[in-house]
């Protein structure tokens, strides 16, 4: 972009103003916009030349103080000069400010990032989740080792993001992070709401995401058939720790809790429902949202069968829940010995509620979102996709409800005769 500069010196007189010498200014013009800066100096009206803008005296004071302003308009071209070979923003005030040494901090990429993420950590627990936390310092970690690949920088002024410097961070989290279209546009809609924070404190003009067009695809969700469930459930298990990370599974399949609310639940949480059942009455941990499910026998056959578990005593928790690491390995080793090729990790179970228990036994969309503690139903539509099996059942039953007539083809073809034909 060609940036255009002029520099003016004037007399400045008061409003007060009768006679006597009148203060010198220096007016610096960027691409139409003016800042002024006094120069210190002042000339009398009379020996003072507006069309050049310098004492017209012949005097040795008239040759200094031109002189002056000679030195003036050198460093002020020098400021200039330096804007430029540091491809950095030139604006008549940031003229102005380094001229007057009121240089300010630019203000960067990482430090705005690392004070957001600051203030995460300090909110986990009432505002943000360990899990949220964890995703933003990932992101911040993929951006700083970008900004090292791409610019050979540890940080980056806020002016120099832009369009190209979205469209170089989304190639190299697919390329040398090896990220996957999905992977690659979450870690960028994280550093969107760096950005958006940016803008909204006015520290960026204009945003860089405008034309970023790319979007989270669909991911086929993996889950556990009625066999499958029943294959694990009455498989016998090799040692005491994989029986309870059968059974935590299993109350996850039959509850659709995730992991980490599955770890967290108590008997606290197990109420008495509006149809005088028990129900699990929580509060999800990932959103906030609330999630009511009445509980399945089996569900209730788990939740007993860990009653006296001296683990759960200690803790106050329903299940002595390992960690989810823990949790993914050994369920791994629990499709082996079952059989499963399948590739088992605890959210899964999640999955198989929304499917095979709830949605393949009719029950509605909705009440499965309800259970899930979705605030979207599109959410639950990622997890309940329509079945083969679903649709197999459905048309059956419409076969049957409806008394459909079979429709009598005929199998004859009869061509019409042209008008030529006919006279003959």
């Amino acid at each position: 972009m060609k940036i255009n500069l002029s520099l003016l010196f004037y007399l400045k007189k008061r409003k007060s103003y009768k006679n006597g010498p009148v203060d010198i200014y220096m007016r610096v013009t960027v691409n139409g916009k003016r800042s002024e800066i006094t120069t210190g100096r002042s000339c009398e009206p009379e020996k003072w030349s507006i069309s050049a803008g310098r004492s017209s005296g012949k005097t040795e004071d008239s040759r200094t103080l031109n002189a002056y302003l000679n030195d003036l308009k050198t460093k002020i071209y020098e400021i200039h000069r330096q804007l430029i070979q540091k491809d950095e923003e030139i604006t008549a005030d940031i003229i102005r400010d380094r001229f007057l040494g009121k240089e300010e901090t630019p203000i960067t990429l990482v430090s705005v990032f690392q004070e957001h993420n600051r203030k995460v950590e300090i909110l986990v627990g009432s505002e943000y989740t360990s899990g949220t936390a964890e995703r933003y310092r990932t992101s911040l970690k993929h951006t700083i080792n970008f900004l090292e690949w791409k610019y050979k920088v540890s940080d980056i002024s806020l002016k120099k993001i832009n369009h190209q410097f979205i469209s170089e961070y989304d190639f190299y989290l697919r390329s040398v992070r090896k990220c996957n279209n999905n992977s690659a546009v979450k870690y960028l809609k994280n550093f969107g709401k760096i950005i958006r924070i940016c803008l909204a404190n006015e520290w960026m003009s204009i945003n860089p995401f405008l034309n970023y067009k790319h979007k989270v695809k669909p991911v086929e969700r993996e889950y556990l058939t009625e066999k499958e469930i029943s294959t694990i459930a009455s498989k016998a298990m090799v040692s005491e720790r994989l029986q309870q990370i059968r059974d935590i599974f299993l109350f996850s399949c039959f509850t659709g809790l995730a992991y980490i609310d599955v770890k967290q639940l108590k008997r606290d949480d197990i109420i008495q429902g509006i149809d005088g059942e028990k129900w699990i009455s929580i509060k999800r941990q990932k959103t906030n949202i609330p999630s009511r499910i009445p509980l399945l026998p089996t569900a209730m056959t788990l939740i007993d069968r860990y009653g006296d578990n001296q683990v759960c005593e200690i803790t106050g928790t329903i299940f002595p829940v390992c960690s989810n690491q823990k949790m993914n390995s050994y369920l791994k080793e629990i499709a082996d010995i079952c059989g499963i090729k399948k590739q088992i990790t605890f959210h899964i179970a999640r999955h198989t509620f929304a499917t095979t228990v709830t949605m393949l036994n009719g029950v509605p969309i909705e009440s499965i979102s309800k259970m899930l503690g979705h605030t979207n139903i599109k959410t639950t539509q990622h997890y309940a996709k329509m079945l083969d099996i679903r649709v197999s059942t459905d048309m059956a039953k419409l076969k049957a409800e409806v008394n459909y007539q079979p429709i009598n083809f005929n199998p004859k073809i009869v061509r019409p005769k042209s008008a030529d034909h006919g006279r003959q």
